[in-house]
């Protein structure tokens, strides 16, 4: 069956909706990019830290054993380092996509569940933000000989199927988890805005999410 909130929402116009939900993703973008942009973003927020990729982490307890404990520590500093200094560059694409938003958009993301957010944005933004973030974060990836490192050792684990292809390069995963970090935080910005509308900065969302 529809959502509870389907059966309200269908008395809201077509253009209410579609405003309100347009204000709520505005501010929501904007507050997901100042908190993760700023320093510590990543870093200190245990929901979107950026850890050793997989084969390093397992790798972990013998590296720290053989006197490379910081080496491991200051590849996870750069790395989240590299996702705060790149997520700026996603607000005007994010603005982009909530502009562009059409009434049907708006409704699929309003009745389409938790996730609903993150599948639009990824959609619509993805791509692009992936050949942004890539440059910024290879220039803080490629300071660190672990890094050098890294690479040159997953791209051979990658080639027998030890490793993912997507993490075969540090900077390719350190933009992926960016973004997952990016997506996960606009959505819980949203869902805050749903379960307390009076926390929206506009009153089409006030009024949209009120009906939830």
């Amino acid at each position: 069956c529809a959502p509870v909130w389907a059966i309200d929402l269908a008395g809201l116009s077509n253009a209410d909706a579609a405003g309100g939900l347009k204000e709520a993703l505005t501010q929501g973008a904007g507050r997901a990019v100042e908190l993760l942009g700023s320093n510590g973003g990543f870093m200190n927020n245990p929901k979107v830290k950026i850890p050793l990729p997989g084969v390093l982490e397992q790798a972990a307890p013998l590296l720290r054993m053989t006197g490379r404990g910081k080496d491991m520590d200051q590849l996870v500093a750069t790395m989240n380092g590299a996702a705060e200094a790149a997520v700026p560059e996603a607000k005007a694409l994010l603005m982009d996509a909530v502009k562009s938003m059409t009434v049907q958009d708006a409704k699929a993301i309003l009745t389409g569940g938790d996730d609903s957010v993150t599948r639009y944005f990824r959609s619509k933004t993805e791509a692009a933000l992936t050949k942004r973030f890539l440059p910024i974060v290879t220039r803080h990836t490629d300071s660190l000989a672990v890094s050098t490192q890294y690479n040159q050792l997953a791209g051979q684990a990658a080639s027998v199927g030890l490793v993912k292809g997507e993490d075969a390069r540090i900077e390719g995963y350190v933009t992926r988890k960016a973004l997952d970090g990016l997506y996960l935080m606009i959505a819980e910005e949203e869902q805050a805005i749903r379960q307390n509308p009076m926390g929206a900065a506009g009153s089409l969302a006030k009024k949209v999410f009120g009906a939830l």
